[in-house]
């Protein structure tokens, strides 16, 4: 149309500022934050539209965000900078999955922490089960063991040790918060599906997926 950029949305006086950008055809392209002032809605549409732009044009970009989401889905390679410091550099499941540092581990996603004890051989304690340590095993034998809540199991039993505090509905997904014997306090995802009978209140008994872990020095 006839409207000047100022006179558009936000989305697409995005749109218009990143034509500007491609019209130069640069070696590198540089975002910072473009999305943070879109509605979630015009920010997934325009994710999308970035991401196969610069598939297609093969642009190498760097693309500056505080949304975990935006670099996770958008990146072939994400770096994780801590007051100017780079923690770990690493595509996004590598990121995800295998975490370099505590830092990485808590700052992306969402972790637990459960006390452990080392059982040597590279192996831990945790909750009843022996689990395989992945990476650097500290000084023991009291640990921490970093659990997303995915790798949670949580089973309804009137028996159970635990129970669910909170429910937060997520469309496929549900997560509960869940005091442990003990005091320890967690956060599980479970299928929504499957998340019925696990209302606030109801006694629970919560396991661990066989997977290696991450381990850190148990704070004093």
């Amino acid at each position: 149309g006839d409207r000047y950029p100022h006179q558009m949305s936000g989305g697409q006086q995005q749109r218009v500022a990143l034509a500007r950008a491609l019209a130069l055809r640069p070696r590198v392209l540089l975002l910072d934050e473009p999305l943070s002032a879109l509605d979630a809605k015009v920010r997934a549409s325009l994710r999308e539209e970035i991401r196969r732009l610069q598939l297609s044009l093969g642009i190498t970009t760097v693309f500056v965000t505080h949304d975990q989401e935006e670099a996770l889905s958008m990146a072939d390679r994400v770096a994780v900078l801590n007051a100017g410091k780079l923690e770990q550099c690493a595509a996004p499941a590598e990121l995800y999955e295998r975490p370099a540092t505590p830092f990485v581990a808590e700052f992306v996603g969402t972790m637990n922490r459960l006390p452990g004890r080392l059982a040597g051989s590279g192996r831990v304690d945790v909750a009843g089960t022996r689990l395989p340590v992945d990476g650097p095993v500290p000084a023991g034998p009291d640990v921490e063991v970093l659990v997303r809540p995915e790798n949670l199991t949580v089973t309804a039993d009137e028996e159970g040790g635990a129970t669910v505090t909170s429910a937060s509905f997520f469309g496929a997904v549900t997560r509960l918060h869940l005091d442990l014997p003990g005091g320890t306090r967690v956060k599980a995802d479970v299928p929504s599906r499957d998340a019925g009978g696990l209302t606030p209140g109801a006694r629970v008994t919560v396991g661990l997926a066989e997977r290696p872990v991450l381990v850190v020095a148990r704070a004093a």
